[in-house]
Protein backbone atom coordinates (compact mmCIF):
# COMPACT_ATOMS: atom_id res chain seq x y z
CA UNK A 1 0.00 0.00 0.00
CA UNK A 2 1.53 3.76 -0.85
CA UNK A 3 0.47 7.14 0.77
CA UNK A 4 1.37 10.06 -1.52
CA UNK A 5 1.14 13.10 -0.53
CA UNK A 6 2.58 16.89 -1.38
CA UNK A 7 3.29 19.46 1.66
CA UNK A 8 4.98 22.18 2.26
CA UNK A 9 6.82 21.76 -0.75
CA UNK A 10 7.82 17.90 -0.58
CA UNK A 11 6.47 14.99 -2.71
CA UNK A 12 5.86 12.67 -0.25
CA UNK A 13 5.34 8.71 -0.68
CA UNK A 14 4.61 6.24 2.33
CA UNK A 15 5.65 2.89 1.52
CA UNK A 16 2.57 1.54 4.45
CA UNK A 17 4.29 -2.11 5.08
CA UNK A 18 8.14 -1.40 4.72
CA UNK A 19 7.79 1.65 6.38
CA UNK A 20 9.75 3.78 3.92
CA UNK A 21 9.58 7.30 2.89
CA UNK A 22 10.28 8.25 0.03
CA UNK A 23 10.90 12.35 -0.89
CA UNK A 24 10.91 12.81 -4.56
CA UNK A 25 10.67 15.22 -7.23
CA UNK A 26 7.83 15.40 -9.23
CA UNK A 27 8.59 13.27 -11.92
CA UNK A 28 9.07 9.68 -9.77
CA UNK A 29 5.97 10.93 -7.86
CA UNK A 30 4.08 10.44 -10.99
CA UNK A 31 5.12 7.44 -12.02
CA UNK A 32 4.85 5.81 -8.63
CA UNK A 33 1.46 7.03 -9.01
CA UNK A 34 0.48 5.37 -12.32
CA UNK A 35 2.95 2.35 -11.75
CA UNK A 36 0.78 -0.18 -10.83
CA UNK A 37 -2.05 0.66 -12.89
CA UNK A 38 -0.17 1.58 -16.29
CA UNK A 39 2.08 -0.27 -18.87
CA UNK A 40 5.75 0.69 -19.15
CA UNK A 41 4.74 2.18 -22.49
CA UNK A 42 1.53 3.97 -21.16
CA UNK A 43 3.46 5.72 -18.21
CA UNK A 44 6.25 7.11 -20.66
CA UNK A 45 3.39 8.56 -23.55
CA UNK A 46 1.22 9.99 -20.32
CA UNK A 47 4.30 11.98 -19.10
CA UNK A 48 5.86 13.07 -22.03
CA UNK A 49 2.75 14.66 -22.84
CA UNK A 50 2.55 16.18 -19.10
CA UNK A 51 6.21 17.60 -19.40
CA UNK A 52 5.97 18.45 -22.90
CA UNK A 53 7.05 21.56 -21.63
CA UNK A 54 10.07 20.46 -19.76
CA UNK A 55 13.33 19.51 -22.13
CA UNK A 56 14.86 18.31 -19.50
CA UNK A 57 11.88 15.29 -19.20
CA UNK A 58 12.79 12.74 -21.89
CA UNK A 59 11.70 8.88 -22.91
CA UNK A 60 14.68 8.08 -21.79
CA UNK A 61 14.51 9.80 -18.67
CA UNK A 62 11.08 8.41 -17.66
CA UNK A 63 12.35 4.77 -18.45
CA UNK A 64 15.30 5.36 -15.91
CA UNK A 65 12.63 6.73 -13.13
CA UNK A 66 10.83 3.30 -14.09
CA UNK A 67 13.88 1.15 -13.27
CA UNK A 68 14.78 3.34 -9.88
CA UNK A 69 10.73 2.12 -8.81
CA UNK A 70 10.98 -1.22 -10.38
CA UNK A 71 14.36 -1.54 -8.26
CA UNK A 72 12.69 -0.23 -4.95
CA UNK A 73 9.89 -2.40 -5.51
CA UNK A 74 12.43 -5.34 -5.48
CA UNK A 75 14.11 -4.35 -2.39
CA UNK A 76 11.13 -4.23 -0.87
CA UNK A 77 10.66 -0.64 -0.18
CA UNK A 78 8.22 0.00 -2.41
CA UNK A 79 4.88 -1.67 -2.87
CA UNK A 80 5.77 -3.86 -0.06
CA UNK A 81 3.15 -6.76 0.62
CA UNK A 82 0.98 -6.77 4.08
CA UNK A 83 3.12 -9.55 5.79
CA UNK A 84 1.04 -8.61 9.08
CA UNK A 85 -2.73 -9.58 8.53
CA UNK A 86 -2.61 -13.01 9.28
CA UNK A 87 -0.25 -12.26 12.34
CA UNK A 88 -2.59 -9.86 13.51
CA UNK A 89 -5.23 -12.45 15.89
CA UNK A 90 -2.48 -14.03 16.73
CA UNK A 91 -0.42 -10.90 18.15
CA UNK A 92 -3.66 -10.21 20.01
CA UNK A 93 -4.49 -13.89 21.45
CA UNK A 94 -0.95 -13.74 23.30
CA UNK A 95 -1.01 -14.27 26.98
CA UNK A 96 -0.65 -10.69 28.33
CA UNK A 97 0.61 -9.73 31.43
CA UNK A 98 -0.54 -6.04 32.80
CA UNK A 99 2.30 -3.53 32.62
CA UNK A 100 0.05 -0.26 33.96
CA UNK A 101 -2.14 0.94 35.60
CA UNK A 102 -4.49 4.15 36.31
CA UNK A 103 -5.11 4.84 39.48
CA UNK A 104 -8.56 6.78 40.15
CA UNK A 105 -7.15 7.93 42.94
CA UNK A 106 -10.01 11.19 43.52
CA UNK A 107 -13.20 10.89 42.27
CA UNK A 108 -13.63 14.68 42.69
CA UNK A 109 -12.10 18.02 41.30
CA UNK A 110 -11.98 21.24 42.49
CA UNK A 111 -13.17 22.62 38.78
CA UNK A 112 -16.19 22.22 36.48
CA UNK A 113 -14.74 21.75 33.03
CA UNK A 114 -17.75 22.02 30.70
CA UNK A 115 -16.55 19.39 28.44
CA UNK A 116 -15.41 17.40 31.00
CA UNK A 117 -15.78 13.20 29.97
CA UNK A 118 -15.88 12.30 33.73
CA UNK A 119 -18.54 13.90 34.66
CA UNK A 120 -16.32 17.13 37.16
CA UNK A 121 -14.44 13.94 38.31
CA UNK A 122 -17.52 11.34 39.70
CA UNK A 123 -17.31 9.56 35.93
CA UNK A 124 -21.49 10.09 36.78
CA UNK A 125 -21.31 8.28 40.15
CA UNK A 126 -20.53 9.46 43.44
CA UNK A 127 -17.61 11.47 44.44
CA UNK A 128 -15.00 8.99 45.81
CA UNK A 129 -11.28 8.85 47.28
CA UNK A 130 -9.16 5.96 47.26
CA UNK A 131 -8.47 4.83 50.58
CA UNK A 132 -4.29 4.15 50.89
CA UNK A 133 -5.68 0.33 51.22
CA UNK A 134 -7.21 0.19 48.11
CA UNK A 135 -4.01 1.72 46.32
CA UNK A 136 -1.77 -0.98 48.50
CA UNK A 137 -3.87 -3.91 46.96
CA UNK A 138 -3.74 -2.02 43.39
CA UNK A 139 -0.24 -1.86 43.53
CA UNK A 140 0.32 -5.62 44.69
CA UNK A 141 -2.10 -6.87 41.43
CA UNK A 142 -0.36 -4.99 39.48
CA UNK A 143 2.87 -7.19 40.49
CA UNK A 144 0.90 -10.22 40.73
CA UNK A 145 -0.12 -9.97 37.08
CA UNK A 146 2.70 -8.74 35.42
CA UNK A 147 4.70 -11.71 35.05
CA UNK A 148 8.86 -10.90 34.24
CA UNK A 149 8.18 -7.34 33.31
CA UNK A 150 10.43 -5.15 35.37
CA UNK A 151 9.05 -1.81 34.07
CA UNK A 152 5.87 -1.00 35.22
CA UNK A 153 3.55 2.12 34.67
CA UNK A 154 1.39 3.61 37.39
CA UNK A 155 -0.65 6.82 36.60
CA UNK A 156 -2.67 9.29 39.47
CA UNK A 157 -5.93 10.36 37.68
CA UNK A 158 -8.94 11.39 38.84
CA UNK A 159 -10.88 14.04 39.09
CA UNK A 160 -8.00 15.62 40.35
CA UNK A 161 -5.15 13.65 42.11
CA UNK A 162 -4.00 16.16 43.93
CA UNK A 163 -7.12 16.61 46.08
CA UNK A 164 -5.27 12.98 47.77
CA UNK A 165 -2.53 13.92 47.65
CA UNK A 166 -1.69 12.03 51.05
CA UNK A 167 -2.55 8.99 49.37
CA UNK A 168 -0.88 9.29 46.24
CA UNK A 169 2.31 9.94 48.58
CA UNK A 170 1.68 6.41 50.63
CA UNK A 171 1.21 4.49 47.14
CA UNK A 172 4.56 5.80 46.19
CA UNK A 173 6.02 4.87 49.40
CA UNK A 174 4.76 1.42 49.68
CA UNK A 175 5.48 0.59 46.28
CA UNK A 176 9.09 1.75 46.44
CA UNK A 177 9.49 -0.38 49.47
CA UNK A 178 9.04 -3.35 47.56
CA UNK A 179 10.97 -2.71 44.40
CA UNK A 180 14.01 -4.53 45.05
CA UNK A 181 11.97 -7.61 46.73
CA UNK A 182 9.56 -8.08 43.82
CA UNK A 183 12.36 -7.14 41.03
CA UNK A 184 10.07 -4.67 39.87
CA UNK A 185 10.65 -0.63 38.36
CA UNK A 186 7.71 1.53 39.38
CA UNK A 187 7.16 4.76 36.81
CA UNK A 188 4.36 7.27 38.20
CA UNK A 189 2.62 9.71 35.90
CA UNK A 190 0.71 12.65 37.85
CA UNK A 191 -2.14 14.24 35.36
CA UNK A 192 -3.40 17.51 37.57
CA UNK A 193 -5.43 20.44 36.50
CA UNK A 194 -2.92 22.60 38.80
CA UNK A 195 -5.07 24.27 41.42
CA UNK A 196 -3.62 22.57 44.32
CA UNK A 197 0.44 22.84 42.94
CA UNK A 198 2.77 23.52 46.02
CA UNK A 199 6.01 23.39 47.15
CA UNK A 200 5.94 20.09 48.52
CA UNK A 201 3.89 18.71 45.62
CA UNK A 202 6.41 20.18 43.03
CA UNK A 203 9.03 18.39 45.73
CA UNK A 204 7.47 15.48 45.23
CA UNK A 205 6.73 15.25 41.50
CA UNK A 206 9.97 15.73 40.20
CA UNK A 207 11.45 12.86 42.64
CA UNK A 208 9.31 10.45 42.32
CA UNK A 209 7.23 11.29 39.16
CA UNK A 210 8.62 10.09 35.73
CA UNK A 211 6.30 12.62 33.72
CA UNK A 212 3.88 14.89 35.41
CA UNK A 213 0.64 16.03 32.88
CA UNK A 214 -0.58 19.88 33.39
CA UNK A 215 -3.66 20.72 32.37
CA UNK A 216 -4.17 23.85 30.21
CA UNK A 217 -6.26 25.07 27.13
CA UNK A 218 -3.93 28.00 26.04
CA UNK A 219 -4.78 31.82 26.03
CA UNK A 220 -6.78 32.94 29.29
CA UNK A 221 -10.06 33.74 27.34
CA UNK A 222 -10.04 30.22 25.81
CA UNK A 223 -9.10 28.17 29.01
CA UNK A 224 -10.91 30.44 30.84
CA UNK A 225 -14.52 29.62 28.93
CA UNK A 226 -14.63 26.28 29.74
CA UNK A 227 -11.92 25.34 32.70
CA UNK A 228 -13.37 27.39 35.56
CA UNK A 229 -13.99 26.61 39.41
CA UNK A 230 -17.10 25.34 41.24
CA UNK A 231 -17.60 29.24 41.83
CA UNK A 232 -17.66 29.66 37.92
CA UNK A 233 -14.08 31.90 37.39
CA UNK A 234 -11.81 31.72 35.35
CA UNK A 235 -8.31 29.60 36.47
CA UNK A 236 -5.79 30.71 34.36
CA UNK A 237 -4.77 33.17 36.43
CA UNK A 238 -4.50 30.27 39.39
CA UNK A 239 -2.30 28.05 37.66
CA UNK A 240 -0.28 29.16 35.35
CA UNK A 241 2.17 30.80 37.69
CA UNK A 242 1.91 27.72 39.46
CA UNK A 243 2.94 25.13 36.29
CA UNK A 244 5.15 27.87 35.74
CA UNK A 245 7.21 27.52 38.57
CA UNK A 246 6.96 23.68 38.31
CA UNK A 247 8.18 23.46 35.13
CA UNK A 248 11.31 25.66 35.83
CA UNK A 249 12.13 23.46 38.92
CA UNK A 250 11.33 20.04 37.07
CA UNK A 251 14.69 20.78 34.76
CA UNK A 252 15.37 17.91 31.84
CA UNK A 253 12.41 15.22 33.60
CA UNK A 254 9.71 14.57 31.65
CA UNK A 255 6.06 16.46 31.64
CA UNK A 256 3.86 18.04 29.13
CA UNK A 257 1.21 20.79 28.94
CA UNK A 258 -1.71 19.11 27.74
CA UNK A 259 -5.09 21.11 26.42
CA UNK A 260 -7.97 20.27 24.77
CA UNK A 261 -9.51 22.50 21.60
CA UNK A 262 -13.07 22.93 20.63
CA UNK A 263 -14.89 24.46 18.45
CA UNK A 264 -14.55 27.85 19.94
CA UNK A 265 -10.54 27.60 19.07
CA UNK A 266 -10.31 26.54 15.46
CA UNK A 267 -7.12 28.67 15.63
CA UNK A 268 -5.94 26.15 18.69
CA UNK A 269 -2.38 26.63 16.99
CA UNK A 270 -2.36 30.40 18.53
CA UNK A 271 -3.21 28.46 22.14
CA UNK A 272 0.41 26.62 21.62
CA UNK A 273 2.41 29.13 20.53
CA UNK A 274 1.10 31.05 23.63
CA UNK A 275 1.49 28.31 26.24
CA UNK A 276 5.38 28.00 24.08
CA UNK A 277 5.73 31.66 24.90
CA UNK A 278 4.51 30.74 28.48
CA UNK A 279 8.18 28.80 28.86
CA UNK A 280 6.58 25.65 27.79
CA UNK A 281 8.29 23.49 25.85
CA UNK A 282 6.62 20.08 26.30
CA UNK A 283 3.09 20.48 24.24
CA UNK A 284 0.04 18.37 23.76
CA UNK A 285 -3.45 19.80 22.29
CA UNK A 286 -6.40 17.36 21.67
CA UNK A 287 -9.52 17.75 20.08
CA UNK A 288 -12.49 17.75 22.65
CA UNK A 289 -14.88 14.40 22.18
CA UNK A 290 -18.35 15.59 23.17
CA UNK A 291 -21.71 14.74 22.09
CA UNK A 292 -22.42 16.31 18.68
CA UNK A 293 -24.97 19.09 20.30
CA UNK A 294 -22.41 20.47 22.71
CA UNK A 295 -22.25 23.93 21.80
CA UNK A 296 -17.97 23.67 20.95
CA UNK A 297 -18.41 20.01 20.06
CA UNK A 298 -16.01 20.37 16.41
CA UNK A 299 -17.91 20.20 13.48
CA UNK A 300 -17.21 18.69 9.77
CA UNK A 301 -16.85 22.32 8.58
CA UNK A 302 -14.13 23.02 10.95
CA UNK A 303 -11.74 20.29 9.16
CA UNK A 304 -10.47 22.36 6.46
CA UNK A 305 -9.49 25.06 8.85
CA UNK A 306 -8.18 22.45 11.54
CA UNK A 307 -6.06 20.69 8.62
CA UNK A 308 -4.47 24.27 7.82
CA UNK A 309 -4.13 24.62 11.76
CA UNK A 310 -1.46 21.38 12.16
CA UNK A 311 -0.07 22.45 8.81
CA UNK A 312 0.83 25.78 10.71
CA UNK A 313 2.23 23.97 13.30
CA UNK A 314 4.36 22.13 11.60
CA UNK A 315 6.01 24.39 9.49
CA UNK A 316 6.16 26.60 12.75
CA UNK A 317 8.00 24.08 14.63
CA UNK A 318 10.68 23.75 11.98
CA UNK A 319 11.10 27.39 11.60
CA UNK A 320 12.17 27.70 15.81
CA UNK A 321 14.17 24.54 15.54
CA UNK A 322 16.08 26.31 13.23
CA UNK A 323 15.96 29.55 15.72
CA UNK A 324 17.27 27.57 17.90
CA UNK A 325 13.72 27.84 19.68
CA UNK A 326 12.14 24.15 19.49
CA UNK A 327 8.52 22.79 21.12
CA UNK A 328 7.65 19.25 21.11
CA UNK A 329 4.47 18.66 20.09
CA UNK A 330 3.11 14.75 21.79
CA UNK A 331 1.29 14.06 17.94
CA UNK A 332 4.21 14.65 15.91
CA UNK A 333 6.39 12.57 17.87
CA UNK A 334 7.42 9.73 15.53
CA UNK A 335 10.21 7.67 14.67
CA UNK A 336 10.67 6.68 11.28
CA UNK A 337 13.94 4.19 11.54
CA UNK A 338 12.82 2.24 14.50
CA UNK A 339 9.63 3.05 16.33
CA UNK A 340 7.11 0.94 17.87
CA UNK A 341 7.31 -2.89 17.05
CA UNK A 342 4.99 -4.31 15.04
CA UNK A 343 2.81 -6.38 17.72
CA UNK A 344 2.57 -2.64 19.21
CA UNK A 345 1.56 -1.45 16.27
CA UNK A 346 -0.87 -4.62 15.22
CA UNK A 347 -2.13 -4.36 18.82
CA UNK A 348 -2.68 -0.39 19.96
CA UNK A 349 -2.28 1.17 23.90
CA UNK A 350 -3.07 -2.64 25.41
CA UNK A 351 -6.48 -0.97 26.98
CA UNK A 352 -8.42 -4.17 28.83
CA UNK A 353 -5.29 -5.80 28.23
CA UNK A 354 -2.30 -4.58 29.28
CA UNK A 355 -3.31 -1.37 31.10
CA UNK A 356 -6.84 -0.96 33.19
CA UNK A 357 -8.08 2.01 35.18
CA UNK A 358 -8.90 1.56 39.07
CA UNK A 359 -11.59 3.14 40.79
CA UNK A 360 -11.08 4.53 44.40
CA UNK A 361 -13.05 1.06 45.54
CA UNK A 362 -10.87 -0.95 43.05
CA UNK A 363 -13.15 -2.05 40.69
CA UNK A 364 -11.59 -3.06 36.99
CA UNK A 365 -12.18 -1.39 33.88
CA UNK A 366 -10.39 -1.54 29.79
CA UNK A 367 -9.01 2.52 31.10
CA UNK A 368 -10.39 5.54 32.05
CA UNK A 369 -12.65 6.32 29.04
CA UNK A 370 -14.99 3.22 30.21
CA UNK A 371 -15.33 3.75 34.04
CA UNK A 372 -18.69 3.93 35.11
CA UNK A 373 -20.15 1.80 32.19
CA UNK A 374 -21.30 -1.05 34.00
CA UNK A 375 -21.15 -3.15 30.60
CA UNK A 376 -17.17 -2.61 30.47
CA UNK A 377 -16.27 -3.99 34.32
CA UNK A 378 -13.70 -6.23 34.15
CA UNK A 379 -13.39 -6.96 37.55
CA UNK A 380 -11.62 -5.93 40.84
CA UNK A 381 -7.91 -6.32 42.15
CA UNK A 382 -9.24 -8.81 44.73
CA UNK A 383 -10.88 -11.13 42.54
CA UNK A 384 -8.92 -10.14 39.54
CA UNK A 385 -9.86 -9.98 35.72
CA UNK A 386 -13.16 -11.95 35.76
CA UNK A 387 -14.96 -10.68 32.63
CA UNK A 388 -13.02 -12.50 30.29
CA UNK A 389 -15.91 -12.23 27.54
CA UNK A 390 -15.11 -8.48 27.58
CA UNK A 391 -11.31 -8.95 28.11
CA UNK A 392 -10.93 -10.79 24.81
CA UNK A 393 -12.78 -8.26 22.69
CA UNK A 394 -10.26 -6.01 23.93
CA UNK A 395 -7.26 -8.61 22.63
CA UNK A 396 -9.07 -8.97 19.61
CA UNK A 397 -9.50 -5.32 19.19
CA UNK A 398 -6.37 -3.80 16.59
CA UNK A 399 -6.17 -2.59 13.26
CA UNK A 400 -6.95 -5.85 11.27
CA UNK A 401 -10.38 -6.56 13.14
CA UNK A 402 -11.70 -2.94 12.14
CA UNK A 403 -13.34 -3.28 8.57
CA UNK A 404 -13.46 0.42 8.00
CA UNK A 405 -9.42 0.19 8.28
CA UNK A 406 -9.19 -2.09 6.06
CA UNK A 407 -7.91 0.42 3.27
CA UNK A 408 -6.28 3.05 5.59
CA UNK A 409 -2.84 3.74 4.40
CA UNK A 410 -2.11 5.11 8.88
CA UNK A 411 -3.63 2.26 10.40
CA UNK A 412 -0.03 0.81 11.16
CA UNK A 413 0.40 4.33 13.22
CA UNK A 414 -2.68 4.66 14.78
CA UNK A 415 -3.31 0.42 15.14
CA UNK A 416 -7.09 1.00 14.36
CA UNK A 417 -7.47 4.04 17.18
CA UNK A 418 -8.82 4.55 20.72
CA UNK A 419 -11.28 1.79 21.48
CA UNK A 420 -13.26 3.88 23.84
CA UNK A 421 -13.50 7.11 20.99
CA UNK A 422 -14.61 4.37 18.72
CA UNK A 423 -17.17 2.81 21.30
CA UNK A 424 -18.82 6.21 22.15
CA UNK A 425 -19.36 7.42 18.67
CA UNK A 426 -19.88 4.38 16.62
CA UNK A 427 -21.31 1.87 19.66
CA UNK A 428 -18.78 -0.68 18.98
CA UNK A 429 -15.05 -0.94 20.40
CA UNK A 430 -14.32 -2.28 16.79
CA UNK A 431 -15.75 0.61 15.17
CA UNK A 432 -14.06 3.59 14.54
CA UNK A 433 -14.26 7.51 15.43
CA UNK A 434 -14.33 8.98 11.88
CA UNK A 435 -13.46 12.58 12.89
CA UNK A 436 -11.15 11.52 14.74
CA UNK A 437 -9.07 9.51 11.71
CA UNK A 438 -9.68 12.26 10.08
CA UNK A 439 -7.70 14.45 12.24
CA UNK A 440 -5.02 11.70 13.09
CA UNK A 441 -3.90 10.75 9.10
CA UNK A 442 -3.63 14.91 8.89
CA UNK A 443 -1.15 14.90 12.07
CA UNK A 444 0.58 11.98 10.53
CA UNK A 445 1.32 13.64 7.27
CA UNK A 446 2.62 16.56 8.93
CA UNK A 447 5.28 14.63 11.33
CA UNK A 448 6.33 12.30 8.42
CA UNK A 449 6.90 15.83 6.41
CA UNK A 450 8.49 17.62 9.30
CA UNK A 451 11.02 14.00 9.64
CA UNK A 452 11.58 14.27 5.73
CA UNK A 453 12.67 18.61 6.42
CA UNK A 454 14.67 17.35 8.84
CA UNK A 455 16.58 14.84 6.81
CA UNK A 456 16.85 17.17 3.88
CA UNK A 457 18.75 20.29 6.24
Amino acid sequence: MIHQYKLNGYNIVLDVYSGSVHSVDDLAYDVIEMYKSNSREGIVSALLKKYKNNPEITADEVNDCIDDVQELEAKGKLFAEDKYENLAFDFKSRNTVIKALCLHIAHTCNLNCEYCFASQGKYHGDRALMSFEVGKRAIDFLVENSGSRVNLEVDFFGGEPLMNFDVVKQIVAYARSIEKEKNKNFRFTLTTNGMLINDDVIEFANKECHNVVLSLDGRKKVHDSLRKTVGGKGSYDIIVPKFQKFVKKRGDKNYYVRGTYTHNNTDFTNDIFHMADLGFTELSMEPVVCAPDDPYALTYDDLPVLFEQYEILAKEMLKREKEGKPITFYHYMIDLTGGPCIYKRISGCGSGTEYMAVTPWGELYPCHQFVGDPKYSLGNIYDGVTNREIQNEFKLCNAYARPDCKKCWARLYCSGGCAANAYHSSGSIKGVYEYGCQLFKKRMECAIMMKVAQSCN
